[in-house]
């Protein structure tokens, strides 16, 4: 949709361009899945972005988007055992950067705490162009302690992934940057922080790290749609096959239609893509690709009928719990604007890298699962009022080991093969929609360029 809304800019610029815009389903918006009921603002994929990545932002304004709202910021959690304890002040992806709230926290134990220390005199042991797993980067330099209870947790909510598989060159670089500089990551860390808080509102309040709108993310999609050629917009319609003869694509349908195009912006997920593209020899890495599958599991309760003895917005579980969520926001504490007056909204995740089970078991089954979890944890009585589950099979791309390298030698296949063709999307170059915009805005500005 960033892709169209730039050609469709481009052309009312005058540049001498048609497009079209394929989807399969019957909406448009991919993992955007946003539910207005009885006051109630539920996300069933992403419910935000990160607002220091502003492309998002900026497309938002430019389809008329102005009522932008930042998460309030709250204590987080991790599941220890059966109790939730606070995430250390000073954390950044789990690791610490302030000494007593690391040396008081109970999540870790006297010598796990000895020996993250060894960061500041363990020598560096990554070179410029190495690509190892996240998992024995931060093993080798804080232990296992800190990566099991605080770190893997963490990252999996964004990745949902093994930690000991997905690449640190993909996903974090600038960790492996600040070794290289510093030597130890938390004193890298510690010094690469900026002195003063530059996330304050107006009122004075500290502002947090996600935004998002206040018709739900949803509302950018419909934004933008409002503002492309309606005429240039196919729902409901399946691709089975993309090939190229001599300059021109021609784009397979299941309705046994072909058409031909000079250029294709492939916003599929990588499985996919392999599959429409599987007359050529260059992608197989996409299809060998993981993909996790999850689900998200939004419940609505009075509040009378729960007490949180928490305050905060959220707690996240590591992998060797009895747990099956792996995840739980309180989404009426970190957006207010998603809940009535008189209600909770609780949003807990299923399903994580090599554990997805769960995920194909039936509503009922998986409401009950998650209301078994919460309900060591804080107090609920009776069933939701009601909810909603999207299960996401195979959604999350996983970065592992050497997927740089890979992703480098594909784009140089398409180069010198297949100029005109562009890959876009979540399983390339960054997961989250900021990124997924800056992908498919580049590939719009390399077309109009060439």
């Amino acid at each position: 949709m960033a892709a169209a809304h730039k050609l469709e800019k481009a052309k009312e610029a005058g540049e001498l361009i048609s497009y079209d815009l394929f989807e399969k389903d019957e909406s448009l918006g991919g993992k955007i899945k946003t539910k207005r009921e009885n006051g109630f603002l539920i996300e069933l994929g992403p419910d935000s972005y990160l607002a220091r990545k502003e492309s998002m932002t900026t497309l938002a304004k430019q389809v008329g988007i102005d009522d932008i709202l930042f998460n309030n910021t709250g204590q987080s959690y991790v599941l220890k055992g059966n109790s939730l304890l606070p995430i250390p002040g000073g954390a950044i992806m789990g690791v610490p950067t302030e000494l007593q709230p690391f040396i008081t926290t109970r999540l870790l134990s006297p010598i796990g705490k000895l020996r993250a220390a060894a960061d500041f005199v363990y020598p560096r042991f990554t070179s410029k162009d190495e690509d190892i797993s996240l998992g024995h980067f931060f093993r080798r330099r804080l232990g296992n302690e800190v990566v099991d209870r605080m770190i893997e947790p963490l990252l999996s909510g964004i990745y949902a992934g093994n930690l000991d598989k997905l690449s640190l060159k993909a996903t974090f670089p600038e960790f492996q940057k600040i070794e290289r500089r510093y030597g130890s990551l938390i004193r890298g860390i510690k010094s690469s922080r900026p002195k003063k808080k530059t996330n304050q509102t107006v009122d004075g309040q500290t502002r947090g790290m996600f935004a998002t709108f206040r018709g739900g993310l949803g509302s950018l999609v419909e934004a933008i749609e409002e503002q492309l050629d309606p005429n240039a917009i196919h729902k409901n319609s399946k691709l089975i096959s993309i090939d190229k003869e001599k300059s021109t694509f021609q784009l397979h349908f299941s309705d046994g239609e072909v058409r031909g195009y000079d250029s294709v912006i492939v916003t599929t997920p990588p499985n996919v893509t392999s599959q429409l593209l599987h007359t050529y020899p260059y992608f197989d890495y996409l299809q060998e690709m993981e993909s996790t599958t999850v689900a998200t599991v939004a419940m609505a309760l009075k509040k009378e009928n729960i007490i949180e003895r928490h305050e905060g917005t959220g707690f996240v579980v590591p992998k060797n719990s009895n747990y099956t969520i792996t995840a739980c926001t309180w989404t009426h504490k970190k957006w207010e604007h998603s809940t009535p007056s008189g209600y909770a909204l609780l949003r807990a995740y299923v399903g994580r890298a090599g554990d997805s089970a769960i995920v194909s078991r039936s509503d009922e089954e998986i409401v009950s699962a998650v209301m078994h979890d919460l309900k060591q944890l804080m107090s609920i009585k009776g069933k939701p009022e009601f909810f909603y589950i999207q299960r996401w099979q195979k959604s999350m791309p996983q970065y592992n080991v050497g997927h740089t390298y890979r992703l480098a030698k594909i784009k140089e296949d398409i180069a010198r093969n297949l100029p005109g063709l562009y890959l876009a999307g979540a399983g390339y170059g960054g997961i989250g929609l900021p990124d997924c915009i800056d992908q498919g805005e580049k590939a719009v500005e390399q077309i109009v360029n060439s």
